[in-house]
């Protein structure tokens, strides 16, 4: 069966590390196409005019002369992008040390694992979390910034998402761990331990969510809050064709000409940039700015499988889609719910990123194959450093059954399809040969011919 190609609203590559952070910056921009790196840069800082007016909930800016003395939490991205849509990456919990697979969300704000309690959980990638195993666990009581279970004995979290799954549970604080990468130690922090998931969080593979959103119970504010880090985070992502990346808690080293993107907290809650424009093939859609102008501005989500847009922008683009892949079958998605743009019989993918070879995790078969010459693979000097190697594969041994094994079978079914034919023309031949033959005994009663006159 031939590839199927989906595009829900407009798919976004990610070949672009993104740093977001709480500051101020004159000159922001919207995109940069960082050269040092080959690389888009995204870093997000607050809006100069909205800079003075913080939400109570957002973090602290550190002073400058602490900046560089504090450590930051290095941490592997992990994917399976074409099947589940989503990056996880590690996390430890408790003393000894749980680990989970949790999904890294921009969107939301609450970190949580399925609770060893819990009996409405799905069966994820590693076992629940089991408080009563970690001798440092602690349940979060009841108090006034916090939501109380019935009994108003500990504080509770619910969460609804745009798919319409649930998670909830009560809330608890225990010795987080960042992994073998990370200079910054365990730390205690605030998570969920959930009762109860539905819809998609209760049939996914990773194991729960890491909030990384704006707000108290967000790890990275906690973290901020607790001066173990600078206020920023960073996410590497791979893309489709290298897969993985990384992520970091606390400042990076920027390239010396970076340009920044306004990021408005007291517009949105989530963190926003404003979109401009969108390219095709190279070529910029015609719409008007200001059909990006929602509520929320351009949101960047981590946690979210598809980009989303205006039904005007996406009419706009699914129109160019259309147009450069004339030469292939439009089908419909595999969900009836969404207005999918599905072709069928392309390779891998058949509309490249203008410029493509910048980047490697938007480089593709075709690409690559377009410079092989003399049995050597030529790479573009923006891959960086990279190592030729020479595999030597030797094919596995058969025995002679395995390797005959076709024409003997071949040869059983001739041998059979013609034994049966000449058995039928045998029968045929005899049954012929005896209506021919027929015995006749010799006082046989002869009808008498009627006599005619001469």
């Amino acid at each position: 069966m031939a590839p199927l190609i989906q595009l829900t609203t407009l798919f976004i590559q990610f070949c672009y590390y993104t740093t977001i952070a709480h500051g101020v910056s004159s000159n922001a921009t919207t995109f940069l196409i960082g050269t040092s790196r080959s690389a888009m840069m995204l870093p997000l800082f607050l809006s100069p005019l909205n800079s003075s007016t913080r939400f109570s909930n957002t973090r602290h800016l550190l002073q400058r002369s602490n900046a560089n003395a504090l450590p930051n939490a290095r941490m592997r991205l992990h994917d399976d992008l074409l099947i589940n849509g989503y990056y996880t990456t590690r996390l430890w919990i408790g003393t000894p040390p749980q680990r989970f697979a949790l999904i890294v969300d921009t969107g939301s704000t609450v970190t949580y694992v399925p609770c060893s309690s819990c009996e409405r959980c799905g069966r994820h990638q590693d076992p629940k979390f089991q408080p009563d195993l970690s001798s440092t666990y602690q349940p979060l009581k009841c108090n006034i910034d916090c939501n109380c279970d019935d009994e108003k004995e500990q504080c509770v979290y619910e969460r609804q998402y745009a798919e319409m799954s649930t998670s909830s549970g009560v809330l608890g604080e225990d010795i987080l761990s960042f992994g073998s990468l990370s200079e910054l130690a365990p730390q205690r922090a605030v998570f969920g331990c959930e009762n109860m998931e539905t819809g998609d969080l209760y049939s996914q593979h990773a194991d729960g969510i890491m909030g990384l959103g704006r707000g108290d119970l967000s790890i990275v504010d906690q973290l901020v809050d607790k001066g173990v880090i600078n206020d920023s985070f960073s996410l590497c992502y791979g893309g489709m064709d290298i897969g993985g990346g990384a992520m970091v808690f606390g400042d990076i080293s920027p390239p010396s000409d970076m340009v920044f993107s306004q990021s408005d907290p007291v517009r949105s809650p989530y963190y926003n940039i404003d979109l401009k424009e969108i390219h095709v093939a190279g070529k910029p859609l015609l719409l008007n700015p200001r059909v990006f102008d929602g509520k929320h501005g351009t949101v960047l989500d981590s946690g979210t499988t598809y980009a989303y847009l205006p039904e005007a922008a996406f009419m706009a683009f699914k129109d160019a889609i259309t147009k450069e892949l004339g030469s292939l079958k439009p089908i419909r998605g595999p969900d009836p719910n969404y207005n999918d743009i599905c072709f069928s019989g392309a390779a891998r993918w058949a509309v490249f990123p203008s410029g493509s070879d910048e980047c490697i995790s938007n480089a593709t078969a075709l690409s690559i194959i377009a410079r092989v010459a003399e049995h050597r693979l030529r790479l573009p000097d923006t891959f960086g450093s990279y190592y030729s190697i020479n595999w030597n594969i030797k094919a596995a041994k058969r025995t002679w059954w395995q390797q005959h094994f076709l024409l003997v079978a071949l040869a059983i079914v001739v041998t059979f399809v013609f034994g049966l034919s000449a058995l039928g023309i045998w029968f045929i031949w005899k049954h012929r040969q005896q209506t021919l033959n027929a015995y006749k005994p010799v006082d046989a009663v002869v009808p008498e011919q009627e006599l005619q006159p001469l």
